[in-house]
């Protein structure tokens, strides 16, 4: 195994317990970790409102425990490295989030999350648990093209429907509402993503894929799965001008508009190079037309000490500009 996959870890069985139980220590205001393993709001929302859940595999922190909190999510399954939880433990969520609002089930498009988030909502069925549905997020435009949106596997992206709905959800909302809310903030998001090197597997050491050198791949998935092809290294802004059309093109943005920009450190990119990366897309931005309601860059959903980043867009209306400016707090987003 070479340097840069050295681990500063334990016994690797203990991995995710002791990674939450640090977690948990670390930011007691905001949340907690339950005997089961799952992290919720510290103080819960208020009765009557909409409980919000979603669940994921380990190993993308502070994807998604950064994101449980006011204005934010109520509560996160998390489940091994890189596994979807399963459908016991994400009716436990389910049961953790119900204020009386009913409860919003928020799922990543993957196939292992979509079909366990299946399997749970016919357990609550099952057990005359009602007031629960489903909600199915994606934005990645390089895993399905236009026209097969709801083919799309769920990326970075899904950053913009975290922090509005979770908004949304506190001003009362009632759970149609909310699941609109989330479909309505799915369907104005764009990502694309590039990959310089592989990520590990923390526990196993194994490499996610191969790249050589001077190759980096296009549309690259959250777990290594294969995005638009291999392509040789370019500089940052010649990176940009290749990812920021087909982005601009798919929703389509067009001049006039006003966006949220969004770009993702997958783990090991430093802040330089992300700021270098970010002022070529004002750039094209500024030339486009299009205005950037806000910008947020830095490490919010990784693939361990994968380098590469993801673009996102989300075009914003007056609503949606609200809820991006409500306030937040949990311990990866405060507003």
């Amino acid at each position: 195994m070479s340097a840069r996959h050295k681990k500063l870890i334990n016994q690797p069985e203990n991995i995710v317990r002791e990674m939450l139980e640090g977690f948990a220590r670390a930011y007691p205001s905001i949340v907690r970790l339950t005997d089961a393993g799952l992290i919720v709001r510290a103080q819960p929302k208020g009765a009557g409102r909409v409980g919000l859940v979603i669940g994921n595999g380990s190993g993308h922190e502070p994807a998604m425990i950064g994101f449980v909190g006011a204005g934010l999510m109520d509560v996160n399954v998390p489940g091994e490295i890189f596994s979807a939880p399963g459908p016991e433990r994400i009716v436990e969520g389910i049961r953790l989030a119900e204020r009386g609002g009913g409860v919003l089930l928020c799922v990543s498009h993957h196939a292992g999350d979509r079909m366990n988030a299946e399997m749970a909502l016919e357990l609550c069925a099952a057990e005359g648990l009602s007031g629960v549905e489903m909600v199915l997020l994606y934005d990645d435009i390089s895993s399905a093209p236009k026209g097969q949106e709801a083919e799309r596997r769920g990326t970075a992206g899904l950053f913009f429907t975290w922090k509005m709905l979770g908004a949304y959800a506190e001003t009362g909302a009632s759970l149609p509402q909310c699941k609109a809310l989330a479909e309505k903030v799915r369907d104005a998001t764009r990502t694309l993503a590039v990959a310089l090197t592989p990520g590990t597997n923390p526990i196993s050491g194994q490499v996610m894929f191969a790249l050589a050198e001077d190759e980096i791949e296009i549309g690259m998935g959250v777990h290594g799965e294969v995005g638009q092809g291999r392509q040789k290294l370019q500089d940052a802004d010649a990176t940009i001008d290749a990812m920021l059309p087909p982005i601009l093109a798919d929703l389509p943005f067009r001049a006039g508009d006003e966006a949220l920009v969004f770009i993702n450190n997958s783990g090991s990119m430093t802040q330089m190079e992300l700021f270098i990366l970010y002022r070529r897309v004002a750039q094209r931005l500024d030339a486009a037309g299009i205005g950037v309601y806000g910008a947020w860059i830095g490490a919010y959903a990784t693939t361990q000490e994968m380098a590469g980043f993801a673009l996102s867009l989300c075009r914003v209306d007056d609503e949606l500009k609200r809820l991006w400016d409500a306030p937040a707090r949990g311990a990866y987003f405060v507003r």
